[in-house]
């Protein structure tokens, strides 16, 4: 396992660039397996995730050609269907999570599709109904082998109804779409998920040929198609990415310039950090975050009561940044509450920020009080291990910001989901080293 050694208190400057988004190349990687017709995708972030899923579409048979950093093509023409019944495949599938996203195209275009339990983050219940039930009402079977924990979908073809989703889920909606897109007929969604990433996805699919309408709405109508054709596509920046790096200058008070960040797909994220007190400046495409050298203040309601930062669906805050906002608080002045609706396992991370020396108090599974430092006691370095990528990369900024060395364990969970993060760092004044 990869271990990081960070000296914290040292100012950053500088610029630096997000990586393609993570949430956006597993889904539309997994595109490329609905025609036989060459794909080609650029600025896919070169990450654990990210790679295990080329390397599980190759072992599917898909030609992977890789054109230059963050480029490749993908040509699904020869796709080796054995290889989802082998034993090889559930342990390879089992070990990330968007693998799921392989079943709704390989269910579309050939009439099967396979999965084991996949893995991923341990945040809590992320349960797959969603998906299964979106399968189930286009006209597939269902399977699940309880003793391997094995799922299966099967349909001679698909055809399109009326689906009202149990949640607006990001990545069952992804299934459900790829799967519908081939499928006799028209396909309603209603209650779909309409995150910048998702809409991405159906734009890839619609240069494709297929017939999406309602694109960045909650009610999708697919009008299904005999087949599709290849593309060219290219993957947003990563917004969680941007979120923090923003949580970093703020915390390190540090004057960064984070580039080409794709302003009007950020949604809420720079007004939920100004709520916080961080001052963000748009330059162009950019975002200039000036060295908060005098620290920065909670905003109140306006009747004085405690703000509240919590998630929701999109173009709700993100749940994915609740733990950089929960960081970033601890040095604020003021306190703030902080209500993870979604997963009942990812504010345990705390316990280590306490260790630190913030004040928080975790109400239960779901809400954390975090009452700030204000920089007048700075968080002091621990040794610590990271639990999942969010929480990582959350006590990575605590680290850079707090007096003495942190030693962080289990880094392979922050490079699951950040690209070359000790040397992205160091280019801006970081010391950060990696101790394998």
């Amino acid at each position: 396992m990869g271990t990081f050694r960070i000296e914290g208190g040292a100012p950053l400057k500088g610029e630096i660039t997000p990586q393609g988004a993570k949430n956006e190349a597993l889904q539309v990687l997994c595109t490329v397996l609905l025609t036989p017709e060459k794909v080609t995708i650029t600025n896919i972030p070169d990450i654990i995730d990210v790679n295990k899923l080329i390397a599980l579409l190759s072992n599917l048979g898909v030609k992977v050609q890789k054109l230059g950093h963050g480029a490749y093509s993908f040509q699904a023409d020869e796709v080796n269907l054995s290889y989802i019944e082998s034993e090889a495949f559930k342990k390879e599938g089992a070990a990330l999570r968007g693998s799921i996203m392989i079943v709704g195209p390989l269910l579309a275009r050939f009439g099967k599709g396979y999965i084991p339990k996949p893995g991923g983050d341990k945040i809590g219940r992320r349960r797959l109904d969603t998906h299964f039930e979106g399968f189930i009402n286009l006209g597939a079977k269902f399977r699940y082998n309880e003793e391997d924990h094995f799922y299966g979908v099967e349909a001679e073809r698909l055809k399109g109804t009326y689906m009202l989703l149990d949640e607006a889920s990001v990545t069952g909606t992804a299934n459900i779409v790829m799967a519908a897109v081939l499928a006799e007929g028209k396909t309603t969604i209603y209650n779909a998920a309409c995150e910048p990433y998702l809409q991405q996805l159906c734009n890839m699919l619609n240069s494709m040929g297929a017939k999406i309408t309602g694109v960045g709405s909650n009610l999708l109508e697919i009008e299904g198609v005999d087949s599709l054709g290849g593309c060219e596509h290219r993957i947003l920046p990563d917004m969680i990415e941007i979120g923090s790096w923003i949580g970093l200058a703020a915390m390190t008070q540090s004057e960064i310039t984070i580039k080409n960040v794709s302003w009007d797909n950020l949604g809420v994220i720079p007004s939920t950090f100004r709520k916080l007190g961080i001052t963000l400046e748009r330059r162009g495409d950019d975002i200039y975050i000036p060295a908060h050298t005098e620290g920065y203040e909670i905003q109140s309601y306006i009747d004085g009561s405690i703000l509240t930062i919590a998630d929701a669906p999109w173009p709700g805050f993100t749940p994915d940044l609740l733990s950089i906002v929960l960081v970033v608080a601890t040095q604020a002045r003021g306190s703030v509450l902080i209500h993870q609706k979604m997963f009942e396992s990812r504010l345990f991370f705390t316990d280590r920020l306490i260790d630190m020396g913030a004040q928080i108090i975790l109400c239960d599974p779901h809400r954390a009080n975090v009452i700030g430092l204000g920089f007048k006691s700075k968080l002091r370095g621990i040794l610590m291990s990271s639990p999942d990528i969010r929480a990582g990369i959350s006590l990575l900024i605590a680290a850079l910001s707090a007096k003495g060395v942190s030693i962080i364990q289990n880094g392979d969970q922050i490079d699951r989901g950040y690209e070359r993060i000790d040397e992205r760092l160091k280019a801006i004044g970081a010391k950060i080293t990696r101790i394998d």
